[in-house]
C-alpha cells in the first residue's frame, strides 16, 4: 500500500456519504461524530506543532456522481493538501432499495474522474477508502454481486492514480470474526462508534503514524 505523508500546515479534507458525513452540520461537531472526527482529535492532541487543519464535506446519502457534482465547490476551491474519500456503498445499496441501480462501468468512469479532477486542479496526495458492508442483517450479502466489483474498481484506480489505499471491506470483514457484525456496524453500513475507531486506525496506518 501507498502511502501519504503529511506536511506541517497540511489541509485534510474528508469526502463521501452518511458515513463520513455523521451530522457535521450541528455547530457543536463540524467534524461530525464519527472517524473524520476522532482522526482531527486526535491529531490535533497528539501533534499541536503540525498545525493540521481538517475539513469534513461528507453528505448523507451521496453517491460517486453527487461527489463529481460538487467537487468544484466541495474539494478544489478549498485548495486541500490530502483528500480523503470513502464512497460506494450507496451507488450498490440504491440498486435495492430504489431500484435505480448504477453498472460498474459507470461508477468507475465517474470515479475516474473524480480522481483525474483532483489531481489537476486540488492535489495528488489522495486516500481512497474501500467501501464496505457486514452480512447483518442477513439481506446485506446479497449486495455482494453489485459490491464486489465496486470494491474492486476502487482497488484498481488506487493503483492507477497510485494513492493510498485503505482496504475497509477486507478490514471489517476480519473484525467481525472477532466480535459479532452488529458492534462494527449496526446495519452493516453505518459504523458504530468502534466502527468509527477502526476506520480512524487503518487511516492512520495509511499515512504512516
Amino acid at each position: 500500500m501507498s502511502f501519504i505523508r503529511l506536511q506541517p500546515n497540511d489541509l485534510i479534507l474528508f469526502q463521501g456519504d452518511s458515513i463520513t458525513d455523521t451530522g457535521r452540520r450541528q455547530a457543536a461537531a463540524p467534524m461530525g461524530r464519527g472517524y473524520a472526527f476522532l482522526l482531527s482529535a486526535w491529531l490535533a492532541a497528539r501533534y499541536p506543532h503540525r498545525n493540521w487543519r481538517f475539513e469534513n464535506r461528507g453528505i448523507g446519502g451521496n453517491r460517486v456522481n453527487d461527489l463529481l457534482a460538487r467537487w468544484e465547490e466541495d474539494c478544489v476551491a478549498l485548495r486541500p493538501s490530502v483528500v480523503s474519500i470513502l464512497i460506494g456503498i450507496n451507488d450498490t445499496w440504491r440498486a435495492f432499495d430504489r431500484g435505480t441501480p448504477r453498472s460498474t462501468e459507470e461508477f468507475e468512469d465517474l470515479y475516474r474522474s473524480l480522481l483525474s479532477l483532483t489531481r489537476e486542479k486540488a492535489t495528488e496526495r489522495i486516500i481512497l477508502m474501500e467501501p464496505f458492508v457486514l452480512h447483518e442483517p442477513p439481506d446485506r450479502a446479497a449486495w455482494r454481486t453489485d459490491l464486489d466489483p465496486k470494491i474492486h474498481v476502487v482497488r484498481k484506480l488506487a493503483r492507477e492514480f497510485q494513492t493510498a489505499l485503505i482496504p475497509l471491506d477486507g478490514v471489517f470483514a476480519r473484525a467481525a470474526t472477532q466480535r459479532p457484525s452488529v458492534e462494527w456496524a449496526a446495519d452493516g453500513v453505518h459504523p458504530t462508534p468502534a466502527g468509527h475507531a477502526l476506520i480512524a486506525q487503518e487511516w492512520m496506518k495509511a499515512v504512516g503514524l
